[in-house]
């Protein structure tokens, strides 16, 4: 009963919004391209060998602490992967993603806050992308450093699967999001492209266009980072 139930409210919510008016995931999409820009656009941002060096990138533009459970944190955005079987390939569309969790190592009060997360290797996507992750558990995550002439060849970023920022109040650094779990949305899937897909199909672009609502952050991608620099994956 609860799969028709909310395919019944789903398709009400779609019939229900006034022509030509965007959805709220729709809105959200695209605030994920503005704040991937402007972030890339900070002078003192992710050093370019990590984004080089990356898979997938998630955003999750303005998450509220406790706006849902006090103490706790609960974000939507978005995931774009590299396509290609071994993610070597340009930007893909992107897949609809949450953000939840207890205690992610931060404290800034009610201030909203934007994250980042790169995902450094096939294994750490395709865990995101087939179920719930939790950070530091079902996958190794480090805050990432700061800097494009930053250190980035340590230990702890070299074995972390998935490097995390952040920015409130108009800084942006490394931070813990430890203990949070990764999900993909499957139910914003279905209204930013119309029908259920699946998130694996989503970013290895298998029939799929990009969104126009997500055209600013697969360009601001395209621009930075238009080929990968990871090594080719072994078979």
């Amino acid at each position: 009963m609860k799969k028709p139930l909310l395919a019944f409210l789903l398709t009400l919510a779609l019939i229900s919004l006034p022509l030509g008016a965007k959805s709220k995931e729709e809105s959200r999409m695209e605030d994920c391209g503005v704040v991937l820009k402007e972030i890339m656009n900070i002078p003192d941002d992710i050093p370019q060998d990590l984004i080089d060096k990356a898979d997938c990138v998630i955003v999750f533009p303005s998450v509220k602490k406790g706006a849902f459970i006090v103490g706790a944190e609960y974000g939507r955005g978005a995931m774009t992967c590299r396509t290609g079987e071994h993610f070597d390939g340009p930007w893909g569309p992107p897949t609809m993603m949450a953000l939840e969790g207890g205690s992610v190592g931060f404290q800034i009060g009610g201030e909203a806050t934007d994250f980042v997360l790169l995902v450094m290797n096939p294994s750490g996507a395709n865990s995101i992308l087939s179920s719930k992750v939790k950070l530091g558990a079902d996958a190794s995550a480090a805050a990432g450093p700061v800097g494009r002439t930053a250190q980035a060849d340590t230990d702890a970023y070299m074995r972390a699967e998935i490097l995390t920022y952040s920015r409130a109040r108009g800084v942006f650094a490394g931070i813990s999001l430890a203990g949070s779990t990764l999900r993909p949305d499957k139910d914003a899937n279905k209204i930013i492209y119309g029908k259920e897909v699946d998130p694996k199909d989503v970013v290895h672009g298998k029939d799929i266009g990009v969104p126009a609502s997500a055209q600013l952050m697969i360009d601001t991608l395209s621009q930075k980072s238009p080929h990968s620099s990871a090594k080719p994956q072994s078979k």
